[in-house]
């Protein structure tokens, strides 16, 4: 057979000599970017709304039954839509996983301003106007599965490993301060029925009905202009990773669900912390209820909703700070935040049954035993979500939270679903929230940390 000249392609060697690693692999760089803080500053600013119209009804429920005709299942079930809300969470996070943070913020924007327009519209028959009230705190609440898991996704693409904790904790604890507003908001700005403020006696229900409208515009209108700064400026993420773990490969969307349903670690600490944070939340939306029968007033009961959260809140994201200088000590935190949870939500209890224990039931040992109970439980959420992501990584950030805090909602929606049934005689939810607690603390002892996202980013040369 007759030859026939090589081609150029054919010429190449097959085997080639290998090349140094700085050649074919080029050291991966970092950078972080003044603008995280603007990042931050948004999703944290729709966090807060988020939190604010989700307890708008509870701090104000005898208002509200005044004007609106709801009763307590009412109240109950106006703060259930929030936990409702999370049940498409795979959609959410699938959303996150495959289209960014800035799709899934600004769907969640979206559903925020649709749920705030419907609950402000002034119908005037009074059953049409309780459904779309019912309808645009269901809307808020499917806001709610990316708004509360996207804070750790947020911190590991924007900031540096030694801001992390920070910023989770800033992004994750906003949406209660949220909800603490308004314990605070709400009775100032609407008046109870038959109630005095400033010496003036308010019996007119137009009087109250007009003030509540007025908060409800006032929601929406901020809304509507955090939503507006979304779609004009919040990018997914940085042009260059600000560390190794935030530019490393990640596991799949269906992958790491079956890692992390699979992980009886994680399965451990995830219980550990959807449990007493669910129960909180639904505690803390019926808080006015539960303080009724010890003679505290709708506006007294704010301020103890408010100050615990608000406590909880300073604390928590000093804490955080502490767990960026101080690396590796995650479980020691959350140990110590629930031995003093545990003592404080037992005060509590035993202290509203004063008429069984003797315990003197004043207003100084309820402000500080609750906002005790609010400092050590709201300020453990960041350092959980820290531990998560250490736990199950290169599982990503955005599924890991939602899984987390789908379950912590789920613990939610199940204690307020038993509320529809039994509003009566509330002690039993103060005896739910102090077993809480020492069921974490349990778990927590018998856990198991690890720190491989750590690992990697101190340990890697970059």
């Amino acid at each position: 057979m007759g030859a026939v000249e090589s081609t150029e392609g054919e010429r190449e060697p097959l085997l080639v000599p290998s090349q140094p690693v700085t050649n074919t692999q080029p050291a991966l760089s970092s950078r972080v970017y003044g603008r995280r803080w603007l990042v931050l500053t948004l999703f944290s600013l729709l966090g807060f709304m988020q939190g604010l119209v989700w307890n708008t009804w509870g701090p104000i429920q005898n208002s509200a039954k005044h004007v609106f005709g709801f009763t307590s299942t009412d109240i109950a079930v106006l703060v259930m839509w929030g936990p409702v809300g999370y049940l498409p969470w795979l959609l959410f996070m699938w959303l996150m996983d495959k289209k960014g943070l800035r799709a899934s913020l600004l769907l969640s924007a979206f559903f925020m301003v649709l749920g705030a327009v419907l609950r402000s519209v002034p119908l005037t028959d009074l059953y049409y106007r309780r459904w779309l009230i019912h309808g645009g705190q269901l809307l808020n609440g499917l806001a709610g599965p990316t708004i509360m898991s996207a804070g750790p996704l947020l911190s590991t693409t924007w900031f540096a490993p030694d801001q992390r904790a920070t910023a989770t904790a800033i992004a994750s604890l906003i949406g209660y301060l949220g909800s603490a507003c308004a314990f605070l908001i709400g009775p100032l700005a609407v008046p109870a029925p038959n109630g005095t403020v400033g010496g003036t006696v308010y019996w007119n229900q137009n009087h109250i009905g007009d003030r509540i409208q007025f908060v409800l515009y006032a929601e929406g209108g901020m809304i509507a202009a955090l939503f507006v700064a979304v779609m004009l400026y919040f990018p997914s993420r940085p042009p260059i990773p600000p560390s190794v773990a935030a530019a490393s490969q990640r596991l799949s969307y269906r992958s790491s669900i079956c890692r992390l349903l699979s992980n009886m670690r994680f399965l451990m600490i995830a219980l550990a912390y959807s449990v007493p944070t669910g129960v909180v939340a639904g505690w803390a939306g019926v808080l006015d209820m539960i303080l009724t029968p010890a003679k505290v007033s709708q506006v007294d009961a704010g301020w103890i909703g408010f100050w615990s959260i608000v406590g909880g809140c300073v604390f928590g994201v000093a804490m955080a700070r502490f767990a960026d200088y101080i690396r590796g000590m995650l479980k020691l935190i959350l140990v110590l935040m629930f031995a003093g949870a545990s003592l404080a939500a037992t005060w509590f209890t035993l202290t509203c049954l004063t008429r069984l224990t003797h315990l003197p039931s004043t207003k100084a040992t309820l402000y500080t035993s609750c906002i005790l109970v609010g400092i050590f439980i709201n300020s453990s959420v960041p350092i959980f979500l820290e531990l998560f992501i250490e736990t199950v990584y290169p599982v990503p950030e955005g599924i890991t939270c939602g899984v987390v805090t789908f379950l912590s909602n789920l613990f939610t929606g199940l204690l307020l679903f038993c509320l529809t049934f039994y509003f009566t005689e509330l002690s039993w939810l103060n005896w739910c929230l102090t077993g809480s607690c020492i069921f974490s603390l349990l778990l927590l002892l018998f856990f198991r940390e690890s720190y491989d996202r750590l690992y990697l980013d101190v340990f890697v040369s970059v």
